[in-house]
Order: C-alpha cells, then structure tokens, then sequence
C-alpha cells in the first residue's frame, strides 16, 4: 500500500504562503525583476487554488452544501472585518458613500476582497452550473476576457473608447475587475469540472502555460499597460494543469493544514503592522523593514506560528483512516458506469441500483458520481433510502422496490419518489392514502417475490382506474438470470416472454406503460439487448460479480471497493502459546502476530479465519488466524519484516502486486458477493479517490 499523500491540503500551505509574498514583496531588496516575476506572476496561482478547491468540493455535493459554504465564509469575514476595525477606522473604510462598496464588493482591507467576492463567484457558479458544463464555462470564461481588460491588459483594451466607457462604469461599483462577477466564477467552475488530463500532459502543460504566463506579464509590465496585475490570459490554463495535477496526487487529507492556511490568510495582515511596529519600537527596522527578504520571512514565520497555535483550539474530528474504512476509486465507478452504457442498446438507460448503501460502498458518493456520468435513474430498498438521497442533492427518478407502507404515500409525494407496487391491494391502499402517488408496476413473472402475477390483467387494469396512482413504468424480475445451465436459461425465457405478453397487452389496450425494464446486472451480461427503457444494475456497477459462475458477456468492468484496516499491535508467541478466542490458534513454532483493527461487527464473515481469509500487508499475503473478534482480527505475519502499529492491511483490494477479490472471500465463506459487500459496517468510513 502507497503512502497517502494529502496534496490538496498541502498546497494550501504553499497557497498561503504565497498569498504572504503577494503583500510583503520579499525579493524587491534583491532584483526588482525578480520580486515581479514571483510576486505578480507565480503568486497569482494561489487565489485560484484556493477558488477551485471549493469549486470541487461543492460540485462534488452537486452544489447542495453552498448554504453552508456561504454561511462559514460570511462569518469568517465578519470575524475579519472586527479584526481589522481599528486598521479600518485609521484607514477612514467606514467613512464617505463608499464604504457600502467596500463592504460588499471590494472588502474592508485590501486583502479582504476574497470574501465577498468568493460569496457573489459562489451564487454565480451555481446558477451556471445548471446550465451545463459546456455554457457555464464558455459564459464564465467570457466574464473572465471582460475582467482581464479592466485588470493586467487595461492599458491595451481601454485604448478603444467602447471598453474604456466600459470599464469606467464598472469602476464606481468595483475598485478592480479582480472580484465576484469577473473573476470567481471561471476558477470556480474549473475546480468543479475536475478536468483529468494525463499526468504527463498536465505536467507539460504546466511549463508551457507558466512560461506563456510569464512572458505575458513581463511584455504588459514593459507596455505599462496593467492596472492591476490578478488577471492573465495564460492563467486558467496553467491553473488547470496545476490543480489536475494536484488532484492525481491526492489521496489523503491534513484538515488541520486547511485551518492553519485560512488563518494565515485572515492574520498576516496584522502581523505585518505588528512586525513592523515592532522593529520601529526596537530600532530593528533595517533588519525586519529594510530588508525585505527577512520582513518576508518574519512575517510567514509569525503568522505561521500564530494559525498553528490557534488551530489547535478548533476542534478535531477522527481521521477517516484511523482504524478500518472502505476506500472508494471514484474513476474505477466512471469507467464502469460507461462500459456499462455503451453496451445497452439506443434508446435504453442506465438505472444505478444503489440499495444497501450502494452494496456496502456508500450510497451518496456513488449516486453523485453516477449523476455527474449522466445516469438519471436509480433504484433504492425503501422509503429513507430514497429520502437520504435526495437530501443528498441526487435528482432524477428515484425508484424504490421495497414496499413502502401506504400511510407513508405523503412522503412519497414530499421528496418525488417513484414507489413499486408489490400487489393489487398495495396499489388500491396506495392510491386510497388520497395523494398522488408515481408508481412502477412490479409484474411477477415466475419469481413468486413480489409483483402482480403477469397473467392477472383484470387487476392490472384495475390498477389504472385508480384516481392516485400516476403509472410511469412497468417492470419484473428475473430470478435464474446469473445461471446458463438449460432448464435456467428455459425458465428466463419463459420470463421475459409472460413480461413482454404482458407489455404487449397493456399498450394494446392503451394503457401507458411508461419506463419498461426487466434486465439486472446478470441480465445485462447474459441476455441479448432488450428492447427496454431501463437496465436496473446493481452489484455489476460495481466492478465485481456475485460469484464466479460463467456469463455470455465479459465486460471490463473494475472493483470499485477497497477494504483497509490498521495493525494496531504485533507480539511474538513462543511454540505451544494460544491467541484468541477459545485459544482457537496455538503456534507451532516462534510466531509473530498482528492484531488489525475491524472484525465482525464490521460486516465481515466470522468463519473468515477457519475458511482461509488473508489479509495483504507490504503487497504480501498473510493469514488470518484464530476467532475473529467483533471488533478485532489477527493475523500471522512471521516472516514478514518491518511489520508495526500503524501499517495498512487490506481485506479486500490491491497492495503493492497482491490483490484479493471480494468474490474469492465470498466463495471461501460460502456466500455471494452481494452478501458480503452489503454486510459491510456503517462505522466503516467511506475515502473517495
């Protein structure tokens, strides 16, 4: 297993330290050139970042957490504000008619414009992003040239009298083009579109866009022509580049890191008046004032020392990878959701089954993900399942094929979900619950589970007289589907004819049958190309099968779900010494054992141990040994050198050249991997990668 690297929240740091050279110009005393180029042109990356973080953690939540985010950024700019009141006041912010402007548009103290500009870029962004990708970048881009030639290119583009009556009105409500219209909401929407390049094109991307960047300012700086200096054409293709970049090397999180980068961002300002009322006091001045390089310094080290003293003060959530968690490979769940839809035929939709917290990998990031993929259909077990959905932002149908008790049908209305009928009295009691209800008629085919018998047409059309009940579908299941032998491949074709009779029927007689469908995962991979509006799948979505039986189709489908866990513990037992419960292990020889932190009460089989379970640890195999514990499990590792509290063992998944497949543990303990992934503990994190 790689060591998780928190890139995103590392470079937050080196954010914020730039944003410090930005106001303390700490190479001026050295080479003005110099100060230029790292001041104006390699600093201006770090607002960006810090504008397409947020972009991508709130589309991320399909724009959902914006309230919250708009919440926390006012308050955090109402503490500054009070911060820097005395400084305010001496500087007359508060006085004459513009400090409204100040206040709303170009904040109280120069640094201070982020805020209420991040607010404005953040409602913006939003509104954009539901026009489609496509039109909020091309319509934020456009914004972005209009600011560009009131910012670094306004000597060259107020030369021509339309742009500079332009600009001239833009300047009595905003003191730079640098603010919430023209500026956030391009950077914001970038980090929201999360664009993945190559590793190696990013990277030269990067070069080629930094240097283009760079000449751009040195041949404006020689023209004079910038009135300020946030805004270049190179600088969103360079930003693009860098955050790709960062993005690939992201796979952990310091959330301390992003309290400390916030302070330091919020305080500097402060510092500086301190340092440099302090050196007057002292008669330090031609060392921590003249010399600019050390006022630099001085000013990162303070502030630095400052936000880490005061981070410690918030408080601290667990880590995500403190104990065991199932470790989610987002672009894994991509690939698949687009195999997947390229083998279904026109006209027939992918219809993400995310029952049982999606089989055990999380219901919300992965219906978010399949949502941001295009998928606009999915399918949950019942009513909450449902509801946490859609307070998760996910839109769509939403199908429940569970039963959901008639007394619950206002529910069903409140947050528009799609309720299967299990049989002819759900659906009367349904529709006598006295609200509209969208339903999907669930036609039992030979399963004997749930649905109207296919056959039984009087009270299917019955159901269609019913004054509540809006039928948008018509759909069944298919039993022995995941089986080729004969009599099962008879019996699925008995299936899908007494389905499709039925189908048939209904639209003859003119009833709407809506969104038809009757393939899952297995159907997909065992059945020709249905003529069907909705393929239901489930646990092939997820890049594995129930079991290993064999299928018609083999598709490139990859394992989403990785399971890891920490060696809390390792010890030594001598020949004839016992571990465990029941003293179910007894050495053999000199053994050293490790104790990882899950067990049973985390979903797993208890029988793992007795049935052959292993665990990779260093990209090596290693058996389980002994009872496993609810919370507990232990494993030999004799043999394995450097093993120690704190490593990561992986149940299920990849590590170094290992990998164990969740359909192999399923088979060893008897089970399916439906079973087995679905069974997996809500105390069991979820890291998304």
């Amino acid at each position: 297993m790689k060591r998780r690297y928190a890139a995103l929240d590392w470079f937050r740091l080196a954010a914020a330290a730039l944003v410090v050279a930005i106001h303390t110009s700490p190479l001026s005393g050295v080479s003005p050139l110099a100060d230029f180029w790292l001041t104006r042109v390699l600093a201006r990356v770090a607002v960006p970042f810090f504008l397409m973080v947020s972009g991508y953690f709130l589309a991320k939540q399909n724009w959902r957490g914006t309230s919250r985010f708009l919440r926390k950024t006012l308050l955090l700019y109402a503490a500054a504000i009070l911060l820097y009141l005395p400084a305010s006041l001496y500087n007359g912010v508060f006085s004459g008619v513009g400090w409204l402007r100040r206040l709303l548009v170009d904040g109280t103290l120069y640094h201070l414009w982020y805020f209420p500009a991040v607010v404005l870029g953040v409602l913006i962004a939003r509104a954009l992003a539901r026009l489609g990708q496509p039109t909020a970048l091309t319509v934020s881009g456009a914004l972005y040239l209009v600011g560009l030639g009131g910012d670094s290119w306004y000597g060259i583009a107020s030369q021509l009298p339309v742009f500079r009556s332009l600009y001239d009105g833009i300047f009595r409500y905003s003191a730079y083009t640098r603010n919430g219209l023209f500026y956030v909401p391009l950077f914001l929407l970038l980090g929201a579109a999360g664009f993945r390049p190559k590793p190696q094109y990013a990277a030269c991307g990067c070069a080629l866009s930094l240097s283009a960047m760079s000449a751009e300012a040195f041949l404006l700086r020689s023209l004079n022509a910038q009135r300020h200096d946030s805004m270049y054409l190179f600088l969103p293709v360079l930003m693009v580049c860098l955050f790709s970049l960062l993005l690939e090397a992201n796979q952990g999180e310091k959330p301390r890191f992003r309290a400390i980068s916030t302070i330091i961002y919020i305080t500097h300002p402060m510092v500086i008046i301190l340092i440099r009322g302090g050196a007057k006091l002292t008669g330090l001045e031609s060392l921590l004032i003249e010399n600019s390089l050390l006022h630099a310094c001085a000013v990162l080290f303070v502030s630095a020392a400052f936000a880490c003293a005061l981070s410690f003060l918030f408080p601290r959530k667990p880590r995500a990878d403190a104990r065991a968690w199932r470790e989610l490979d987002l672009s894994a769940l991509r690939h698949n959701a687009g195999t997947l839809q390229s083998t279904l035929p026109a006209g027939c939709a992918l219809m993400g089954v995310v029952k049982a917290d999606a089989y055990g990998h999380g219901a919300v990031p992965v219906a978010r993900t399949l949502q941001a993929c295009g998928v606009r259909a999915f399918a949950v077990a019942c009513l909450s399942e449902g509801i946490a959905l859609r307070k998760a932002g996910i839109r769509g149908e939403i199908l429940i094929v569970g039963y959901t008790p008639p007394e619950e049908a206002a529910l069903l209305r409140r947050w528009r979900l799609t309720q299967m009928v299990v049989d002819a009295a759900h659906g009367q009691a349904l529709s006598g619950a006295g609200v509209p209800v969208r339903i999907h008629l669930g036609l039992d085919t030979g399963m004997h589970r749930l649905g109207i018998p296919a056959d039984d047409v009087d009270a299917i059309a019955a159901l269609y007289r019913c004054k509540n009940l809006r039928i948008r579908g018509v759909f069944s299941h298919l039993c022995v589907v995941d089986s080729l032998a004969p009599s099962d491949v008879a019996f699925t074709g008995q299936q899908l004819r007494r389905f499709y009779k039925t189908v048939a029927w209904l639209r003859a007689h003119g009833y709407p049958t809506g969104k038809v469908h009757i393939q899952a995962s297995y159907g997909v991979l065992n059945l020709p190309a249905q003529s069907c509006d909705y393929a239901r799948v489930g646990i092939a979505l997820y890049g594995v099968r129930s079991s290993g039986s064999p299928v018609r189709r083999t598709l490139d489908l990859r394992p989403v779900l990785s399971l890891r866990a920490r060696v809390t513990s390792v010890r030594t037992l001598a020949a004839g010494e016992c571990a465990g419960y029941d003293r179910a292990f007894r050495a053999g020889r000199p053994t050293r054992i490790a104790a990882i932190s899950i067990g049973y009460a985390d979903g797993l089989p208890r029988e793992l141990p007795q049935r052959g379970g292993c665990v990779l640890l260093h990209g090596q195999k290693c058996p389980l040994i002994g009872r496993l514990c609810m919370d507990q499990a232990l494993v030999d590792v004799t043999g394995l050198e450097g093993v120690c509290a704190g490593d990561i063992a992986t149940l299920i998944g990849s590590d170094g050249g290992g990998t164990l497949r969740a359909e192999d543990i399923a088979a060893q303990c008897g089970t399916i991997t439906n079973e087995l992934l679905s069974r997996l503990g809500g105390r069991l994190t979820v890291i998304t990668r």
